[in-house]
């Protein structure tokens, strides 16, 4: 498929199974158009939160079986499809919207459970849902998944940071910064200074953990998507490695994965 966003992980690649391959698709362009919705452009945020209401309506129209409106037959079309093939929770669907809302207003998280609780809507869901497509649902691989999802989410914020500063926005736990004596401010006006490469590492630090407790997840999920899983958790880790090489300077900078970086990333896929 084609995928207009740049991404840390592989999109309903060739190594998804074909029969899931429709599902996955219909799941990325639905939670990447809400998130747009939310974040791109420049509509005021009462547009915003309109058009997320919309988008709610439409996704509570296709889970009744009833025609959503016209604004984006691309998403709505293939999900009402795989909704009625793969019985997907609403839950979790409706979760990722309460994410993709709270984004528009809310820019500063005071600790770390607050923003993993914002992790456990934006980002956890998704996990799950593949998860279920695959049929699996013990309690050990939900928690692996939430782990993994949580520090993709986690290390998706601090290679943004040069870009979700300049829009005001602070992921960065305050209580974190205050332990470490960075102003908000300071972050925000992209200061870089010893203290704040400090935070940085301790954040990477705290996302690469998150990461290897979930990592395990790989040997339970078997064939070709546990191969994509594989590059996933390795593509997290790769931007890890970019932002240590970077002295943790990404209030100016920002690592992204190339073609360059896939032999390494097979390489330490395959050795897990």
């Amino acid at each position: 498929m084609s995928v207009d966003h740049y991404e840390n992980f592989p999109v309903a690649s060739w190594l998804c199974p074909a029969a899931l391959r429709p599902a996955v698709a219909a799941l990325y362009w639905y939670a990447r158009t809400a998130d747009d919705l939310a974040d791109e452009g420049r509509r005021s945020p009462q547009q915003r939160l309109a058009d997320l209401a919309d988008y709610r309506r439409d996704l509570a129209a296709t889970v009744a079986g009833q025609p959503a409106s016209a604004r984006w037959p691309h998403v709505f079309g293939p999900l009402g499809e795989a909704l009625a093939r793969h019985h997907w929770p609403v839950p979790l669907l409706e979760d990722l919207l309460s994410a993709f809302e709270q984004d528009v207003e809310k820019h500063r998280y005071v600790d770390r459970a607050e923003l993993l609780d914002y992790c456990r809507r934006s980002a956890n869901p998704i996990g799950r849902l593949l998860l279920h497509l695959l049929g699996v649902a013990d309690e050990t691989s939900l928690r692996q998944s939430d782990a993994i999802c949580s520090a993709l989410q986690l290390i998706n914020f601090w290679q943004d940071l040069s870009i979700d500063t300049t829009r005001g926005r602070l992921y960065i736990p305050l209580e974190d910064c205050a332990r470490h004596r960075v102003p908000p401010a300071s972050l925000l006006a992209r200061h870089e200074t010893p203290d704040t490469q400090a935070l940085m590492q301790e954040m990477v630090e705290w996302s690469q953990a998150l990461m290897l407790e979930g990592a395990p997840l790989v040997h339970r999920v078997r064939g070709r998507f546990g191969w994509e899983l594989r590059l996933v958790v390795q593509g997290g880790l790769r931007i890890l490695e970019k932002i240590r090489r970077l002295d943790y300077a990404t209030l100016h900078a920002r690592p992204v994965l190339r073609r360059l970086d896939a032999p390494a990333l097979l390489w330490h896929a395959a050795r897990m």
